[in-house]
C-alpha cells in the first residue's frame, strides 16, 4: 500500500520541477528529512485505527510520512494553491488515501469532514499555529472528538503550552491547553532541518485530550476572557486589575499576580466570575 508513495521522486525534486518556492506570508518552512517525518508520523497514536487532518502540507513531505507510516485515511488542509501539482501526484499515489482541502484552516470546520473521531498532525505554518491550537481547544471543550494533536511549534511556543505555575512562560496557553488536555515535548527539531531554516529551533508537541478534564469544564470561553484580563498586564496584583472580585472566597488574598494561578483555579473562579 505504501510502495507508489515510496517511489515518488524526492519532495525537492519534486518542487524544483513545478517550481515551487517556500513563501512567507503563509509561514512556510518545509521539512525534507525523511527520518523527521517519519519521526513525526509515527509518533501519532492510532495512526492506522482513525483518520488524520493535516494542516499546511506544502510539498507533502509529512504528508507521504503519514501515508508510509500507515495512515488509512488523510485529509490535508493547504492555502498555497501553488502545492497543487506535488499534491496531486501524491493523491494518485495514495491509494485513496489522501484528500486536500484548499483553503483557510481557521475558516474550515474539521467536523464536516464526516469523521466520528480524529488526529491533527502537522508542521504548523508559524504564522497561525497558536491562533488554530486556541481554536482546536475549543472545540475539544465542546466535544469535538479530537483524539491527539501532534504539533511543531517554535521552542517558545512549545515552552508556553507546557509551563507549569511559577514557570517564566507559565500563561494563557499553558492554561487552556492543560484545562482540557495533558500536553508534552516529544522532541526539539534544530532550525537546519528545515527550508528555509527558520531563526529559531522547533519543538514537536504531543497534546492528547483528557475526557476527566473536558467532561466538567462548560465554560472555557469565559475561562479564555479572564486569562485575557489577568494576564494583560501580568505584573500586577490581581485585586488591582479585578478590585471588585471577593478573592477570599477562592482562597486567594488579591496580592496574588496572575501567573500565580493554577489552570484549576482560574476554572474555579471563572464558574462564579463572568467577564
Amino acid at each position: 500500500m505504501t510502495d507508489k508513495i515510496a517511489s515518488l521522486p524526492p519532495v525537492s525534486e519534486m518542487m524544483r520541477d513545478c517550481g515551487m518556492i517556500a513563501k512567507k506570508q503563509f509561514g512556510q518552512n518545509f521539512l525534507f528529512d525523511l527520518n523527521l517525518t517519519g519521526r513525526i508520523a509515527r509518533s501519532v497514536p492510532d495512526i492506522d485505527k482513525i483518520p488524520v487532518v493535516e494542516v499546511g502540507p506544502g510539498p507533502a513531505g509529512l504528508t507521504r510520512a503519514l501515508l508510509m507510516a500507515g495512515a488509512t485515511r488523510v485529509v490535508a488542509v493547504e492555502m498555497d494553491k501553488s502545492t497543487e501539482p506535488i499534491l496531486s501526484q501524491v493523491i494518485q499515489a495514495s491509494n485513496g488515501r489522501l484528500n486536500v482541502v484548499f483553503g483557510d484552516a481557521l475558516k474550515i470546520d474539521f467536523s464536516k469532514f464526516g469523521f466520528d473521531e480524529y488526529a491533527i498532525c502537522s508542521n504548523l505554518p508559524y504564522n497561525v499555529g497558536t491562533e488554530l491550537l486556541i481554536q482546536w481547544v475549543h472545540k475539544i471543550a465542546d466535544g469535538e472528538k479530537i483524539k491527539s494533536l501532534t504539533l511543531m511549534f517554535q521552542r517558545e511556543v512549545a515552552e508556553r503550552i507546557i509551563a507549569r505555575v511559577g514557570d517564566d512562560a507559565y500563561g494563557r496557553l499553558a492554561i487552556l491547553v492543560q484545562l482540557v488536555a495533558d500536553a508534552k515535548i516529544l522532541f526539539n527539531v534544530p532550525r537546519t532541518a528545515f527550508t528555509p531554516a527558520p531563526k529559531v529551533t522547533s519543538s514537536v508537541v504531543q497534546i492528547i485530550p483528557n475526557p476527566e478534564k473536558i467532561n466538567k469544564l462548560n465554560n472555557i470561553e469565559n475561562i479564555e476572557k479572564l486569562t485575557a484580563k489577568l494576564f494583560g498586564t501580568r505584573r500586577k496584583m490581581i485585586r488591582g486589575i479585578m478590585p471588585d472580585v471577593d478573592w477570599n472566597s477562592f482562597g486567594l488574598t488579591g496580592t496574588e499576580r496572575a501567573e500565580n494561578l493554577s489552570p484549576e483555579k482560574f476554572y474555579e473562579i471563572s464558574k462564579k466570575v463572568l467577564i
